[in-house]
């Protein structure tokens, strides 16, 4: 196949399972249960075709450019498509293609559900790697933003503001991103170089995540 990288590139994707359905001969790559890329394999077990999953309007203008991408093999043609492991489709178009797909059924998930299965918080945090996790702090998800360290009976304001005010999944989905909100919501224990870097760290995970 001429993309070795696929298997690499999809599990390094937040939340990502892969599994093999023995019946289709299709290694699939799950978001949340849901399969958002497989790679087809022949009877002599290589590959055949990667299949993902694009906007109708989208896939159609493809598949007109293309003539390495068809209609969903043994899938829905109006949403899936089919890629040829060998042909001529750029390496940076084909990973385009996978993130497009992984972000759309990530998208068919409620916006609770996106953020517990990327494993992050509205502003990017990843509560399983803080040793307060259990005690005294339930995790941000799980808290609706009500963390130890929020305000008396209300919310973090960054979730505050993202979640209950704009409804968004994660601060990903906003254009201010990282905001005055987040300037002035901060671990007092920080200096400024670890603030700033948090910042940074936080912003990435979620320009990663597939909520953009």
């Amino acid at each position: 196949m001429k993309y070795p990288w696929i298997d690499e590139y999809l599990l390094s994707k937040r939340g990502v399972t892969k599994d093999l359905q023995a019946e289709w001969n299709w290694i699939r790559y799950h978001i949340g249960g849901k399969m958002f890329a497989a790679i087809l394999l022949d009877n002599d077990d290589r590959p055949c075709y990667i299949n993902l999953k694009l906007e109708p309007m989208e896939g159609e203008l493809m598949r007109k450019q293309y003539p390495d991408i068809i209609p969903g093999y043994y899938s829905n043609k109006q949403h899936w498509n089919s890629v040829m492991p060998d042909g001529d489709i750029p390496d940076d178009l084909l990973r385009h293609w996978l993130d497009r797909s992984y972000c759309l059924v990530l998208k068919d998930f409620s916006k609770a559900k996106q953020r517990e299965i990327l494993g992050l918080s509205v502003c990017g945090t990843d509560c399983s790697a803080c040793p307060l996790l259990g005690n005294p702090c339930t995790g941000c998800n799980e808290a609706c933003g009500k963390v130890f360290h929020a305000p008396e009976g209300k919310p973090c304001p960054i979730y505050a503001c993202c979640a209950n005010r704009h409804r968004f999944a994660t601060c990903a989905s906003c254009g201010e991103l990282p905001c005055a909100v987040w300037q002035a919501t901060r671990d007092p224990s920080m200096t400024d170089e670890q603030f700033e870097k948090s910042i940074r760290d936080r912003a990435n995970q979620l320009k990663h995540s597939g909520l953009t």
